[in-house]
């Protein structure tokens, strides 16, 4: 079961067959995809076919390791993700995020990325999450840092090179 967590603007929950449009829209944005992925198709955008896979692995991750991706509903509408990445050979659970450009710049990363990361703390008692950031995303670098994250060196995942930034536990 994935649990629904709510924040004063937003709420985080499953995906759904009726957030396809919006998450793929946001999936075939290439400023949003620039910074995303690790392997041949890192920083490229996806299809809606791909996008529907996408849901449906992070819906499904829950089910494997009992945590997952929460899709971000903003005024009835998706518009994006957060949570937790973890899939097989990963070398750490990974807090990550990414929305829609029209929800950029609002502050609804930071409170939907607080919200999971809390989640994280609360619930699986990890006292640290790490999120791998490409050097180059000054956005995602500055919310980490904006959450009390520290960098902690680089990382090679697939073929991109990223920062890892740890969350500790308050």
């Amino acid at each position: 079961m994935i649990p629904v967590l709510t924040t004063a603007r937003l709420t985080l929950r499953g995906f759904i067959e009726q957030d396809l449009d919006a998450y793929a829209a946001m999936q075939a944005d290439p400023e949003v995809m620039r910074h995303l992925g690790t392997g041949a198709t890192a920083g490229q955008t996806r299809s809606r076919g791909e996008s529907w896979f996408n849901m449906a692995a992070f819906n499904g991750q829950w089910s494997l390791r009992g945590c997952g991706s929460w899709a971000v509903e903003h005024d009835g509408r998706c518009i994006g993700r957060t949570g937790v990445l973890w899939p097989e050979g990963w070398p750490a659970p990974e807090l990550a995020y990414a929305l829609a450009r029209d929800s950029w710049g609002q502050g609804l990363a930071a409170e939907a990325a607080i919200a999971a990361r809390d989640w994280v703390f609360d619930s699986m008692g990890l006292e640290s999450i790490v999120s791998f950031i490409r050097p180059e995303n000054t956005a995602s670098r500055s919310l980490a840092r904006r959450m009390g994250a520290r960098p902690a060196g680089l990382i090679t995942l697939g073929e991109a090179t990223a920062e890892r930034w740890v969350h500790s536990r308050a």
